[in-house]
């Protein structure tokens, strides 16, 4: 098939147009072949069931690599970067089909943005079309975008750890939530993380839902001394970071059945705990073996059976010491935040008690 041709892909009964098939997505490894275009777009097809168990009618932004990834290729890191090979689409492209649905969401700015909602696989497969490998849903319906009904704990390896840390953590925390009442689902980060979801009913805030994972994350700390809360690199050392930012308004993480821009077409794959505790190499779930792997079953098949109250996570905000914590950089200042600065660059009497900066006195005032 030439390059100038196009193929046809079939989700759920719905034929989407691929075009440029035969480009290549992803190279050739040791472990696994070239991946094409049409191989990434079959694949949302071939997970479309369990991939739309996990962002659909959610607000969803897309990672785009329309040349394909390579090793070496950057991510943009806003959209004023224009040298990235790799960028995150917000806002749903002119020209998309009528099928592929979008939904209204409000950022931290106060902007706001119509987002693909994705409502049946077809556009999951467009949207592979469109050079989108990694979905990154919001932790919200469309039917209320503002009530999250997602606690997403991110354990995030910092440089001298490893996926086994990862795991061993992943472990003391499902203790956590089973002593809290709650259930947490983990799965692969599709790099060396990973990542734990709570199913929560819908009637907290953002607002909530971060102070939740800041309480979570402090008495995890308590537990293990390889887990961290410091938001800056410089105070984390070799040790696992929960990034509790992660459940802010606008801020996502790559969802369930995922293709991740790293070697070889890695999924960020959900587990049962005991596969988990199996795993050595997170690297064993890609584009090809991720399909044979689902007909065992979707392991997050129940996420939905009982939503949970944030309430016992509210109460280790509440209860355990340390106060609020720095927000991402493009955020307003918020209430309570500490400085903004790096610990080892902090001049203290340049700082209020409420983190705001204290201008000093000029000359002649």
């Amino acid at each position: 098939m030439s390059k100038s041709q196009a193929a046809a892909v079939v989700a759920d009964g719905r034929e989407v147009r691929v075009t440029s098939p035969d480009r290549v997505v992803y190279e050739a490894t040791e472990r696994t072949p070239q991946v094409t275009k049409l191989e990434v777009c079959e694949y949302f097809a071939a997970v479309g069931g369990p991939l739309m168990a996990a962002v659909g009618e959610r607000p969803t932004a897309m990672e785009r690599w329309p040349d394909g990834w390579r090793e070496g290729m950057r991510l943009a890191t806003g959209p004023q970067d224009r040298e990235g090979d790799g960028f995150y689409q917000k806002r749903l492209p002119k020209g998309a089909p009528a099928f592929v649905e979008t939904v209204t969401v409000t950022f931290p700015s106060g902007r706001t943005a119509d987002e693909l909602c994705p409502t049946e696989p077809a556009a999951l497969v467009w949207a592979g079309q469109m050079g989108a490998l990694t979905f990154h849903p919001w932790p919200v319906r469309r039917l209320d975008v503002d009530r999250p009904d997602e606690l997403r704990l991110d354990l995030d390896p910092q440089p001298g750890t490893t996926f086994a840390d990862a795991r061993r953590v992943a472990g003391v925390a499902r203790e956590l939530l089973e002593e809290l009442g709650l259930r947490g689902y983990p799965k692969t980060s599709g790099n060396r993380g990973i990542h734990i979801y709570v199913r929560i009913q819908p009637s907290y805030s953002f607002e909530d839902l971060r102070h939740a994972a800041i309480g979570f994350g402090r008495e995890l700390e308590r537990r293990d001394d390889r887990v961290t809360t410091a938001w800056w690199k410089e105070e984390r050392g070799e040790r696992l970071f929960l990034d509790y930012n992660q459940n802010n308004r606008d801020r996502t993480i790559a969802s369930a059945w995922s293709l991740r821009a790293r070697p070889g077409a890695p999924v960020s794959t959900p587990m049962t705990w005991e596969r988990l505790a199996e795993t050595d190499d997170p690297r064993e779930f890609n584009l090809f073996t991720v399909p044979d792997y689902l007909a065992d079953g979707n392991p997050w098949s129940d996420m939905d059976d009982q939503a949970f109250s944030l309430d016992p996570l509210l109460q280790l905000w509440e209860t355990l010491p340390g106060g609020e914590l720095n927000f991402p950089p493009d955020y307003p200042k918020m209430p309570g935040e500490p400085p903004r600065v790096q610990p080892s660059k902090k001049v203290a009497a340049h700082w209020d008690a409420d983190g705001n900066r204290i201008e000093p006195e000029r000359a002649g005032d």
